[in-house]
């Protein structure tokens, strides 16, 4: 699939084609209301309008990747209500069908608050932004909604199990794929390997998609 993707946003790569393929599988209910967190190009907001959404909200705080999502949305056809801002700032406004993110999540020395690197560091444990989505998920899904995060083994998968089960969800591991490493964890390999988040030498990462349920879906 074409997309524009200005300077300086966070272009579809590995870990956005495996939360692509675990929304496919997953399915999207016809006429449901989609919420895509961190959506850089739009990406997974354009393939679950195509998939049949009612409604699909993509945001992000860089101003270049909303616009990117709008005329994506555009550019495929397709309506994407694109915003600019925290996914936090949607807590008690709406409720969504299906969420899906690609939260940043490669460690780093520190968070930074602009530029490119905003996309994907994410400080010492890379949970800055996986730690606050956890903490609102329940908040964001509707009756029956399911909450689709991706992100690198690196980041402790049992921790966003154990965080979302403990906001009342079930969730599980529902893909897997190992990858080399890319451009930014092959600069910072040495880095990782002296704080112990990699073995020595080890230039692969796992990753994974974490699904999480509403409890009263399962009842």
């Amino acid at each position: 699939m074409w997309l524009l993707r200005p300077p300086g946003v966070y272009p579809p790569q590995d870990d956005t084609r495996l939360l692509a393929e675990a929304m496919a599988y997953a399915g999207i209910r016809p006429g449901a209301h989609v919420l895509d967190v961190c959506t850089g190009t739009g990406a997974l907001a354009v393939a679950a309008a195509r998939a049949g959404a009612g409604e699909v909200t993509a945001v992000d705080r860089c101003r270049r990747a909303v616009f990117a999502a709008w005329a994506n949305g555009r550019a495929h056809r397709v309506r994407v209500r694109a915003r600019h801002g925290d996914f936090g700032d949607l807590v008690g406004e709406r409720r969504f069908d299906v969420v899906t993110a690609n939260p940043p999540y490669v460690p780093s020395q520190d968070v930074p608050d602009r530029g490119p690197a905003r996309a994907w560091d994410a400080g010492e444990r890379g949970r800055a932004v996986l730690d606050r989505l956890c903490a609102v998920m329940p908040l964001l899904l509707a009756e029956r909604g399911i909450g689709l995060i991706v992100h690198s083994g690196l980041c402790g998968e049992e921790a966003t199990l154990h965080q979302l089960r403990g906001g009342g969800l079930k969730a599980s591991v529902v893909a897997r794929r190992t990858v080399p490493f890319g451009p930014v964890m092959r600069g910072r390999a040495r880095w990782l390997e002296d704080r112990g988040l990699i073995a020595p030498g080890q230039r692969h990462e796992e990753l994974v998609v974490i699904r999480a349920d509403r409890a009263d879906a399962a009842a």
